[in-house]
């Protein structure tokens, strides 16, 4: 596939960045997974939930917000404040387009092939599981 620049991949849809993205942040995950000892599809599959619905991605995009350059955050807020044209059934409103931001960015980056960036932002999304992990533990 031929890579596009940052200002191609920037002028596709919103959705679309978000589209692609979604696929590369789930494969993301499950290589995280695979890497942390998991071999079993369903196991996988059930950790891997966690991670890649819209409440979690939404406190990962509070996170995001907090520590990204500015160009990336405006992807982010583009993403977030597209019209989906659906009401999500398993979170609220606001979480599912704060999701939707953080998979523009991961679409916007891959599509760019900006390989080392989408390294750092999985190494940032490797940590922020980790941390909800610990939080979890710290709360039972």
């Amino acid at each position: 596939m031929t890579k596009m620049t940052w200002s191609e991949a920037l002028g596709l849809p919103a959705l679309t960045l978000a589209y692609i993205g979604d696929g590369v942040y789930e494969l993301g995950v499950r290589r995280y997974l695979l890497e942390g000892g998991l071999r079993r599809a369903e196991e996988m599959h059930r950790a891997a939930v966690t991670c890649v619905k819209a409440t979690f991605q939404s406190r990962f995009y509070r996170y995001l917000d907090e520590i990204l350059p500015e160009e990336e955050r405006a992807v982010m807020k583009r993403g977030r404040n597209a019209k989906t044209g659906h009401q999500p059934k398993s979170s609220a409103a606001a979480e599912y387009h704060n999701a939707t931001g953080v998979e523009a960015l991961f679409g916007a980056v891959w599509l760019s092939g900006r390989e080392e960036r989408l390294n750092e932002l999985f190494r940032a999304l490797y940590a922020f599981i980790e941390a909800e992990r610990e939080e979890g533990r710290k709360a039972q």
